[in-house]
Parts: structure tokens; sequence; C-alpha cells
């Protein structure tokens, strides 16, 4: 190349250089004043006082959110992170068939997912809790517990295992997080394919001796049990183990699931379970029990048997508060990228501070095609406090969004996959937006802003037990959706 074409296209090249700086400076410096004025709605809304409009509202844009750099923190923390998710499927409990269309739409939740111990907890760290080809196992040696975070009172309970002929586990019920005592510390339903006083496989440990005993233990076999007031049945492979009821008071009224490692070889590939004795909020035909927030502009209507709430900021206000419970609901968004939700433990709605209250978010974008990355937390998400981690539903469609809240430990499933485990460790503070709330609240339906239009029905719930159970086990959940320390306090 002569100098002279070099010096020609040396001067193109600067000149194209200097407009893509202009175009730069073009682009970025409106986002700064919008940047700017994000931070004054999310101080504004940080306070108990402020005027319901959607523009106060705009806060939650997915640019500006205190988790968006949450897989930089954990790393920066020394806290491992990962996608967790490699199925490209939507729902993971769906396409690794642990859980059908229909037993999701009946409210059916899988306690593991296939693939992670995202929200378990293990009573002996150790004990090498770990998930192979689909199933959660341990090494022989040390013995201890692996139970959910998150108590349960009336369920109904699908176990499927398979255990080695010296095998001694089990699966407790209603358990504390080491029941070491069988009788006053939970239910055991036994997994032994001999035992030296009769408590096989099934059979309810110094309880219930089985009615049914079985015979070849080569294969995966299915526990199914029913756990209601004070009654406890279990079923192996469809036939009748054990039908007990506790009338001597030695049993609880709510507790942890706990799988068993003990001796001998035993693995869990499905742990699914479906509540039980859950009251209706919503009676389909009217909004008794429910009264709109002061101030509100959205509209809250019946249609197709749901509560529709569309046109406007504004919050519909359950009149019962409720402190620890299970709750469900079927939501339908009938726009694409439907932002909405609803509060929980909320304080009583006012026109100036209607919304106090922890925020379960509505919202089914994700970038490209990567539904473990929410572009505004995603669906389940506790907004603001821990983002989902992952986002499986789908706009248009219904979906299950099931609620477990007990003290201050938090577990959100959308259509049967858990998406948060969180444990809210900030200082106690009436308002949740400032810190962490015990007492009971209202439970609050969103509108949040004008281009909202959803659907809520069969909304149905369930409390669990004032006194939450002493937790301190060590967690197993990592990666988005979980909390950000490993242990619970």
């Amino acid at each position: 190349m002569s100098r002279s074409l070099r010096g020609q296209h040396h001067c193109s090249f600067s000149w194209n250089a200097l407009v893509q700086v202009l175009l730069i400076c073009v682009l970025l410096l409106p986002g700064c004043g919008k940047k700017n004025k994000r931070a004054a709605d999310l101080s504004e809304m940080e306070s108990d006082s402020f005027e319901m409009n959607y523009e106060n509202e705009d806060y939650d844009g997915f640019g500006d959110r205190p988790m968006r750099n949450r897989a930089r923190e954990q790393l920066a923390e020394g806290h491992p992170f990962s996608m967790e998710v490699l199925d490209d499927s939507a729902n993971p409990v769906f396409s690794r068939q642990l859980l059908t269309k229909d037993e999701i739409a009946a409210g059916w939740i899988a306690l593991f997912d296939g693939e992670t111990l995202f929200g378990w907890q293990t009573s002996n760290p150790e004990v090498n809790w770990k998930v192979i080809d689909g199933a959660i196992t341990a090494d022989p040696g040390p013995e201890g517990f692996l139970h959910t975070s998150v108590p349960f009172a009336d369920y109904e309970l699908i176990v499927e295992f398979r255990a080695s002929p010296d095998a001694n586990s089990g699966v407790m019920v209603r358990s504390t997080t080491n029941p070491i005592d069988p009788i006053n510390n939970c239910v055991e339903v036994n997994i032994a394919p001999a035992h030296p006083e009769g408590y096989t496989t099934g059979s309810l440990v110094g309880r219930a001796l089985p009615e049914y005993k079985l015979e070849n233990h080569d294969g995966w076999q299915t526990l199914r049990m029913i756990v209601q007031h004070n009654t406890y049945i279990v079923e192996l492979n469809s036939n009748l183990v054990a039908e007990y009821q506790e009338t001597e008071g030695r049993d609880r009224p709510a507790g942890y699931i706990c799988l068993q490692q003990r001796f001998g070889k035993v693995e869990f590939r499905k742990v699914n379970l479906k509540p039980l004795a859950m009251r209706s909020m919503f009676n389909s035909t009217s909004l008794a029990n429910w009264s709109p927030v002061p101030g509100s502009k959205a509209e809250f209507t019946i249609e197709q048997d749901a509560i529709r709430v569309k046109g406007g900021a504004g919050f519909l206000e359950s009149q019962e508060t409720w402190r620890n419970f299970m709750f469900q609901t079927q939501v339908q968004t009938l726009v694409p990228e439907t932002n909405s939700g609803f509060f929980f433990r909320a304080e009583k709605g006012t026109e100036k501070a209607p919304s106090n209250g922890y925020e379960i978010q509505v919202h089914n974008g994700f970038q490209g095609r990567d539904r473990n990355a929410p572009t505004n937390a995603g669906s389940g998400a506790i907004f603001r406090r821990v983002d989902a981690r992952r986002v499986v539903a789908d706009d248009l469609d219904w979906f299950t969004i099931t609620l477990v809240a007990d003290d201050l430990r938090f577990a959100v499933w959308v259509d049967g996959y858990q998406v948060v485990d969180w444990k809210d460790d900030r200082p106690e503070n009436p308002n949740p937006r400032r810190g962490a709330r015990r007492d009971a609240g209202h439970i609050s339906l969103q509108g949040h802003d004008p281009a909202t239009d959803i659907l809520f029905r069969f909304l149905r719930i369930a409390r669990l037990p004032d006194e939450s159970l002493p937790n301190d086990s060590v967690s197993l959940s990592k990666g988005p959706g979980a909390e950000s320390l490993n242990s619970s306090k």
C-alpha cells in the first residue's frame, strides 16, 4: 500500500470513529437522566409514604434493580454461581416427568427438581448429600437428615425411592430438622427391607406395623402418604401399608419433610407434594372479604370465575391477615410481559402507603432465549429481595404460584417448580419495604400500571402454626432464587 493510500485510509477511520463516539454520547446522555429519575423513584418507594400512581411504580424497570448484579456479587462474596437449570424446556419438573400438566394444575409442587438440592437443608454437613442421575443420594458413612427449608401441615406426598437390601432409611413427616426421636420429633415412614422389630418399608416406626410387606425391593418403589389432621395413611406401590390416627398428641401440627441417611444405599428421584385442607379466599361470584385500597386507579371485576385487574395502579386487599401460611393461586396474564403480582404480610393499605408488604412478582419476560435470566425479577420472585432463578411461566397461559411463608423463611413455586428459597435477614421493621416483618398482614392483588391486565383465580390458603420451628441447618440452595448466606440463623 502506498503512503498516500495509507493516509487516506487513516483519515477515513478517524472520521468513522468520531461519528461513533458522537452517537454513543447522544444515546447515553438521556439514559443517565432516566437512571437518576429511577434512583429518585426508588428512594421514594422505600419510604412508607408515596402517592399512588403508576409513575411511582416505575422503579421496577429491569435496568436499575438492586438485584441486577446478583451473580457478580455472589462471585465476589465467594459463593458459587451457576445457571443451575440446563434443560431447554420451559418447566424442568414437567420435562423431567416429575409432574404432569394435570398435576401442576391441581396444585402439586416438586420438592426436588431432579437436578439440584435447591430448597433443601442438611442437619449434618458431614453427610455428602448429592444428586446423581436425577436422584438424591448420599454415600454410606455419617448419619443425618436432608429436610425441606420450610414446613408443611396437611398434604399428600409422593416419594419414589430405590433401596439396597441392607438399607435403613426413611421419610419423616411433620418433623423437626434433626428428628432423632421418631415418636416425639416426627412421624417416620420407614424404608427398610428388613427390620428387627418388624417396621419394614411403609410402616410408621413406633406407631403402626405394616399391613403389607414388600417381598422384592429391586428397582424403584413408590410411597404415597396422606398427612391430614391427626391421620396418617401410607401406601406402597398402591398397596395399603399403614393407617393410623394419633390420639395421644405426640405428633406436630406441621413440620419439615426429611429424608434419612442411616446405613445402606438409598436414592430418591421424586418428592412431590399436594397441599390439603386449603380454604378458598374467593368464591368466584363476589369480592366479599376483599377491599380496594383507597386511591386505587385499577379496576377489579369478576370475569371467567376470576378476579380481573386492569387499567392502572391499585390494590385489592384481603380483609383477613395472615402470618405463617401456604397460599396458592392460578394466574393468567392477558397481554405479553404484563407487570403485576401480589403482596403478603402487608400493612393496611392507605392512599399514601398502599402496598407496604413483601411482593411476589408476576412478570414472564426473560433475556433472549435464556429463561434463567429474567428481565424483571421473574414470576415468583420476592421483588427487590430475591429474583426467581428461572422464568417458568408463559404469558397468556394459566400458571400456578405457590407461596409458603414461615416466620422469615419464604419459598415460592411456579407451576410446581421452586424458583425462590429465601430468608429475610434484615433488621425487623413493621414495613417489609424497610426490614423483616414477622407480624401478620394482608394479601393484596396488584394493578401495576395502565397496561396491567391479569386474572387471578382459585385463591386458596391454609394457616401454618404461628410458632415457627427451630432451624439451624445448613442450606444447600445456591445461585439465583436462593438466600445470600449459606446457613440459616
